[in-house]
C-alpha cells in the first residue's frame, strides 16, 4: 500500500470558534493549534497545512492556574543593549489579552513559512463578537474533536457532446454563397517586397560607405608612409654631407 500525501484539492477549510471564557491559556492554546495545524484529521501530514480556521473569542477572560500571573512574564528586546524589557501575565492579560493569546498559540506552531501561513487562519477577539459570520463557523468546546466526514468529492465529469441530432430540432443547413477572397494577402505581398528592396538598398549603401572610408584611410596611410621615407632619406643625406665635411677639415 502506498503512503498518502494530502493534496491541494483533498483539503477543505473549515472555521470553528473557541469561547475562551473560564479556560486555561495553556490547554485553549494547544488545541488551537492542534486544529490550526490539522492533527485532528486523518490526512495530517507535517509538510503540508491541512488545517481549518480558529477563531477565539472572549480572550479578556483566560485564566492561568498556579499562581502563574505573577510568576510569568512576557519579554521582548528592542534590539540595543539592555533593551530586555518584561511584562508581567496580570498586567499583559489586562491591557493585551488578544497578544497573550496570540503569543501562546503561535508558540506551539512551527518556526518556519509553514507555521507562518499557519497562523494566518487564527483569529482572536478580546469580546464575544466577530465578523465572520459569513463564514458559517461552528461552535466547538474545549477537549471536543471535529467531525471527519471524509475528502471533499470532486466534480463529476462533464458528459460527451452528442453527434447525432436531438429530436424536435432542426440542423441549420449551410450557406452556398461564396465568400469573398481575402485581399489581405495581396495587399500585403507588394509591402513585404517594398520593404526587401529598401533593406536591399540600405545595406547596400551602407557597404559602399565603409568601402569608401577603408580605401580612403588606405591611401592616408600610404601618403603618410611615403612623407616618413622622405624625411628619413633628407636625414640620412644631410648626416653623410656633415660626416664628410668633418673629414675633409681633419684631413686639412
Amino acid at each position: 500500500m502506498k503512503t498518502y500525501s494530502p493534496k491541494p484539492q483533498d483539503i477543505e477549510r473549515r472555521w470553528y470558534v473557541i469561547d475562551a471564557s473560564g479556560a486555561v491559556l495553556g490547554r485553549l492554546a494547544s488545541e488551537a493549534a492542534a486544529i490550526l495545524r490539522g492533527k485532528h484529521k486523518p490526512i495530517f501530514a507535517p509538510h503540508a497545512d491541512t488545517g481549518d480556521h480558529v477563531i477565539v473569542i472572549n480572550a479578556k477572560d483566560v485564566e492561568l492556574t498556579g499562581g502563574k500571573e505573577a510568576k510569568k512574564f512576557a519579554y521582548r528586546h528592542s534590539g540595543y543593549p539592555g533593551g530586555l524589557t518584561a511584562t508581567q501575565y496580570t498586567r499583559l492579560l489586562a491591557e493585551k489579552p488578544v497578544f497573550a493569546v496570540e503569543k501562546a498559540i503561535k508558540g506551539m506552531l512551527p518556526k518556519n513559512r509553514l507555521g507562518r501561513a499557519m497562523a494566518k487562519k487564527l483569529q482572536v477577539y478580546a469580546g464575544a463578537e466577530h465578523p465572520h459570520a459569513a463564514q458559517k463557523p461552528e461552535p466547538l468546546k474545549l477537549g471536543q474533536i471535529p467531525p471527519w466526514n471524509g475528502l471533499p468529492e470532486r466534480g463529476a465529469p462533464k458528459a460527451a457532446a452528442s453527434t447525432g441530432p436531438v429530436a424536435g430540432e432542426t440542423r441549420a443547413e449551410p450557406s452556398t454563397t461564396k465568400r469573398p477572397a481575402a485581399k489581405a494577402a495581396t495587399a500585403k505581398e507588394p509591402s513585404t517586397a517594398k520593404k526587401a528592396t529598401t533593406a536591399k538598398k540600405a545595406t547596400t549603401a551602407k557597404k559602399a560607405t565603409t568601402a569608401k572610408k577603408t580605401t580612403t584611410k588606405s591611401t592616408a596611410k600610404k601618403a603618410t608612409a611615403k612623407r616618413t621615407t622622405a624625411k628619413r632619406t633628407a636625414t640620412s643625406a644631410e648626416t653623410k654631407t656633415k660626416s664628410t665635411a668633418r673629414r675633409t677639415k681633419k684631413e686639412a
